[in-house]
């Protein structure tokens, strides 16, 4: 096994986290307001679709990116007015739009193209293009590794650090983090946990928005019926084994991105398909249940100690 092969195999782990550190920082979002955002799978199919139809419609990379931002957050604003204002069960609420949103975009799909598989040879999308990165792309092995990925790609990691600077230096963070831990004794200080939760929805639907326009308008170059294909539940897998934090949900992200490049590298090996399509779930699985016991112990540990 060559640097050749190795550097390969780390730009092609980075390539296929990018959705991945998107939707985790997404849900980071939500979870510092005390909520459990589990319909970032519906908001990465709307805009990823959105954009493809609305950037094929106008020509206009700009206005079909900002269409596919309107589209993911304005799922967002369903949803935290049925779950904050009709109270309705927030989770349920999420699962359902997951649900429509798997069927609906295809419905949606077929009466733009007249196709119910994909977008390809019916819209003539346009896409983020790559970046060679100056003096980076002339270094042998990094210059293989951290060059000539898709824009939205450096945009991810860059979402990382705005993420973590809107929590917790912001005032806005504050806000966001205080609701998160205590709804009541924010409002006794005038803060609004209802207009919390929209912010914090709508913000998570902006980063999720980026993942879902990654998807088929960077990684492809068409949309897909079902294209997230549970990356949303796998960035929320991530958000978890954090516990919120966004730089540690990116680097849960980056192994779930590990073990779905390697699913793809088994491809070329005498490997079941059914054993390759499941494994970067089951990897997942492993991970949370790695993470439950390592919190377990720690709190055991800690109560001894206390």
């Amino acid at each position: 096994m060559g640097l050749d092969f190795i550097a390969r195999f780390l730009f092609s782990v980075i390539r296929v986290s990018t959705p991945l550190i998107f939707g985790a920082v997404a849900a980071c979002i939500t979870r510092k307001a005390g909520l459990l955002n589990l319909a970032i799978e519906s908001m990465m199919l709307s805009s990823a679709l959105t954009g493809v139809l609305v950037s094929g419609a106008t020509q206009s990379l700009t206005v079909g990116m900002l269409a596919a931002f309107v589209a993911a957050v304005g799922i967002t604003m369903i949803i935290s007015y049925f779950a904050f204002v009709l109270k309705c069960d927030l989770y349920l609420t999420s699962i359902a739009m997951n649900t429509a949103l798997v069927g609906g975009t295809v419905f949606v799909m077929y009466l733009a193209t007249g196709q119910k598989a994909n977008t390809s040879g019916s819209v003539a999308s346009l896409y983020v293009g790559n970046l060679d990165i100056p003096i980076i792309k002339d270094i042998p092995f990094l210059g293989t590794i951290l060059s000539g990925h898709n824009v939205l790609t450096y945009v991810a990691f860059l979402m990382i650090g705005l993420a973590w600077f809107l929590l917790y230096k912001t005032k806005i963070g504050l806000r966001i983090r205080s609701v998160g831990e205590s709804p009541q004794a924010a409002e006794s200080v005038g803060i609004s946990p209802r207009k919390i939760y929209f912010l914090s929805f709508g913000l998570s639907g902006f980063v999720a928005a980026l993942g879902g326009m990654y998807m088929s308008m960077g990684y492809l170059t068409w949309f897909a019926r079902d294209m997230i294909a549970g990356r949303g539940f796998i960035s929320m897998s991530a958000m978890n084994i954090a516990a919120g934090e966004p730089v540690h949900a990116a680097l849960a992200a980056l192994m779930f991105g590990s073990a779905d490049s390697l699913s793809n590298y088994m491809q070329m090996g005498n490997f079941p398909s059914e054993l390759i399509s499941m494994f970067p779930y089951v990897c997942t699985v492993i991970l949370l249940v790695l993470m439950a016991a390592i919190r377990m112990i720690k709190a055991t540990v800690d109560k001894q100690h206390a």
